[in-house]
């Protein structure tokens, strides 16, 4: 039987990890995990990131009620990425998009808005 693989946290102890539809394999965002993070997701089977910016632990959805049930957490070969496997409840982006990749690099709006984040986020 395997056992659980170490993930690699690096100096700054965060890795990023990519939420993808685990339905329809859609990418849906980029955040980084801490280990507290990846505990947390583990323990709730929600995701959990750490937010750099506001440099706490937050849970996808706390505000918004847009969670994503994690279904599977998958680390890459280098153990320093991880890929959660979700359900996406609403809109994964605070845009209110589905997707944080919702547009090309030439500004095309490619990706579908689902909610209005104005109406979630006052």
């Amino acid at each position: 039987m395997d056992g659980d693989v170490s993930v690699d946290f690096g100096e700054d102890g965060l890795v990023p990890a990519v939420a993808q539809d685990a339905d329809t394999g859609e990418v849906l965002m980029l955040a980084y995990v801490s280990p507290a993070a990846l505990e947390r997701t583990r323990e709730t089977g929600r995701a959990h990131y750490y937010s750099r910016s506001r440099d706490e632990l937050w849970e996808k959805g706390a505000t918004s009620g847009h969670v994503q049930a994690v279904e599977e957490v998958r680390v890459d070969c280098d153990a320093d990425t991880l890929l959660y496997l979700v359900d996406q409840e609403g809109g994964a982006c605070h845009t209110g998009h589905r997707s944080c990749f919702y547009r090309t690099i030439d500004g095309e709006t490619v990706g579908e808005q689902v909610f209005d984040p104005d109406a979630v986020y006052e």
